[in-house]
């Protein structure tokens, strides 16, 4: 093993600080060999369970699949393709470590031992992921699951390893450092100053004082002056003792990290890092196995990204990283997050672009894009929710999310019932096109004086998401609260601008830069578009 070694000269031709929307098979390929000095991996467990999550605060949501149907084995498969791909492009001195739960540590762990060899286990650390509780899942009779298995393997036989310490228990302080320096107040345990074996002759007397019989002092005779000036020998009360060393609290580096890790909680409800991913783990869990197993300046991996823990994580210990995820919903979540944490150069490969791109994902999915693409908040309901999907990002308006073509009239009708029941005054739907009778439908109603149903396509959403990407939340925001005390109508929607920005330059309700001229901010649109109580 070899202990924290200089950063390695990045691999050139390997891009980080890249997020990529696809199956992690097909990118690890795209990869050169021998490229990364660390992979965590959390992928998803085989539990049988499908997730329907809302994410933080009900502002995103997504479903999560975590369903084999061929079964365990097929899983396994599944999971050996993906591995064999991270053993090729990891450095000779890189680690890799697998997250998963006891149903399939077992199973992975031969699996690994395949594909790193069995020599290059380095340990299985077992993690309290959450305190007791009643496990009754199908009438199970046994003790309660709260642990997950994090094995950790090495490619080769040298690896990074930067040693961890844990603070000493409570009990164990009380206990063992019991004697207080008088002059400094700093606790200490008294230690032997006698060996049983010398290294040569070390039986002499020293300030009055002899060694145990059958014992030999540790140290020279100038090594214990030298302690003794520095105040860490204690002189015996009674004669015929013998001195002891003085061993300080403050000067230990603590329990040397071992594989039972019990000191790192679990995100609570009320964590800020929460984000309301199922899986989510707690940033200090990839902190210590980033700062273990990486230096600064190396390259860490995440092909199951989820949220983005270890990128975000990552990025804050001065790491270059990689995430990889195939869902487009977990991809602008981890844009989001490591923006936060100072990254301003993240790449996206393989998002969603066209129109064909988008009738190309899970419902699920394209619902997110939307709910995204308008900066909205998804409708804590999952059923039974009147048709409606969630709600525009200023006035919260209603909005109902269609992956499908040709919208017909009847789905509108539905959906002013809908909007009229939540007590608005108006709602969206967004679809791939329409038909001739639904928009006469939202015409009709509209001129009848009942609810406004505006009819976006995913098209306009394509063209005029920069507006959704430049727009400064927080100044939003702080706009919206000062405009309460007028009217609702001064109050824009911001799908109420995106409408605006689709209209003809000359006919835009705010002013359009000059040639040469310094483009308007998304406030400034935002005020112009206020003043002109836009419409759609």
């Amino acid at each position: 093993m070899a202990e924290s070694h200089a950063p390695m000269t990045p691999v050139g031709y390997l891009e980080t600080s890249v997020l990529h929307r696809k199956d992690n098979l097909l990118v690890l390929r795209e990869f050169p060999a021998d490229c990364v000095d660390l992979i965590y991996l959390d992928p998803p467990f085989f539990s049988n369970r499908n997730y329907e999550v809302i994410w933080g605060d009900e502002a995103e949501m997504r479903s999560f699949e975590d369903r084999w149907a061929e079964g365990f084995d097929k899983y396994v498969e599944w999971m050996e393709h993906r591995l064999i791909e991270m053993h090729r492009i990891l450095k000779p001195t890189g680690s890799l470590y697998l997250h998963c739960d006891p149903t399939a540590s077992h199973h992975l762990k031969v699996a690994l031992d395949r594909i790193f060899g069995r020599g290059h286990f380095r340990s299985e650390i077992i993690w309290k992921r959450s305190s007791a509780h009643s496990d009754t899942r199908q009438g199970r009779k046994a003790p309660g699951s709260i642990h997950d298995t994090i094995l950790f393997y090495t490619k080769g036989d040298e690896w990074t390893w930067n040693p961890i310490y844990l603070a000493y228990d409570e009990r164990y302080v009380k206990s063992k450092y019991k004697h207080v320096d008088r002059s400094t107040g700093r606790l200490y345990r008294l230690g032997d100053l006698t060996a049983a074996k010398p290294g040569g002759d070390q039986q002499f007397e020293w300030r009055g004082c002899r060694p145990y019989p059958g014992r030999h002092w540790a140290y020279t005779r100038e090594k214990l002056e030298q302690m003794y000036a520095e105040g860490r020998i204690e002189m015996p009360k009674k004669a015929g003792g013998v001195p002891q060393y003085r061993r300080f609290l403050d000067e230990m580096p603590g329990v040397p990290l071992q594989d039972l890790w019990t000191d790192l909680d679990p995100i609570n409800a009320k964590a800020r890092e929460r984000l309301g991913y199922p899986t989510q783990k707690p940033e200090t869990l990839l902190e210590r196995i980033i700062t273990a197993s990486s230096n600064e300046g190396d390259i860490v991996l995440d092909p199951f990204c989820g949220c983005g823990t270890t990128i975000a994580v990552a990025q804050r210990l001065r790491r270059q990283w990689i995430g990889i995820d195939v869902s487009p919903t977990a991809v602008n979540i981890m844009r989001q997050r490591v923006a936060r944490v100072g990254a301003t150069d993240v790449k996206l490969e393989n998002l969603p672009e066209t129109v064909d791109d988008l009738k190309e994902l899970k419902p699920f999915e394209f619902q997110n894009w939307v709910i995204q693409s308008i900066r909205g908040t998804h409708a804590p309901r999952k059923s039974h929710d009147m048709g409606i999907d969630g709600y525009s990002f200023m006035e919260r308006l209603p909005v109902q999310v269609k992956q499908s073509e040709r919208i017909g009239r009847n789905v509108v009708d539905n959906f002013e019932t809908a909007v009229e029941r939540s007590g608005k005054h108006m709602g969206y739907i967004v679809g791939f096109s329409f038909t001739t009778g639904a928009r006469a439908e939202a015409r009709r109603a509209r001129e009848a004086g009942k609810v406004h149903v505006a009819l976006v396509t995913v098209r306009d959403l394509l063209d005029v998401a920069h507006l959704a990407e430049t727009a400064n939340l927080v100044e939003i925001a702080a706009f919206v609260e000062n405009a309460r005390t007028s009217t609702r109508e001064s109050v824009p929607d911001l799908m109420r601008l995106f409408s605006s920005a689709r209209q003809p330059p000359s006919k835009r309700p705010f002013p359009q830069p000059r040639s040469g001229a310094a483009k308007p901010s998304p406030i400034e649109l935002l005020r112009s578009a206020a003043a002109a109580r836009v419409v759609v």
